[in-house]
């Protein structure tokens, strides 16, 4: 069973902190507790991700799609659409100070594979796949292109 939820919001600074809140409400009505490892790490990618396409998105973009999926195993699914065609780099930060490009490292470490799915002129959406503690991370991390 899956139970998947999707919600578009302004590219506004904004929609980051909405972002956050919808998705711990969406996992909170499917049971997942606000303190649950999986419930911080889903919140905490969609707020990295929603801030990526604030700060990189295209200029003339109103808004973009947030989704979180439930699965049946207990991980989740988050994915963020906007309409750029840019991809996403995963980048050495500089040091441990600095606070650029440290999103997509979080989604590295955070998710157990993560990916761009790319929708032609329609942009991009980028997603990650966070499988509960019990399910582990696995071995290997991957990143994929689609």
């Amino acid at each position: 069973m899956l139970r998947r939820e999707a919600f578009r919001v302004p590219r506004h600074p904004a929609s980051v902190g909405f972002a956050r809140h919808r998705v711990r409400q969406h996992l909170a009505t499917w049971g997942h507790g606000k303190d649950d490892a999986i419930t911080q790490d889903v919140v905490l990618l969609a707020s990295e991700l929603a801030a990526n396409v604030v700060r990189h998105g295209p200029i003339l973009e109103r808004e973009f799609e947030i989704s979180v999926t439930a699965r049946a195993d207990g991980s989740c699914f988050i994915a963020v659409s906007d309409e750029s065609h840019e991809q996403p780099v995963l980048q050495t930060a500089q040091s441990t100070d600095d606070e650029r490009s440290r999103g997509l490292h979080l989604v590295d470490q955070l998710a157990q594979t993560w990916g761009v799915r790319h929708r032609g002129r329609n942009g991009k959406t980028v997603w990650a796949l966070v499988s509960t503690p019990a399910h582990g991370p696995g071995p290997a991390r991957r990143h994929r292109d689609q």
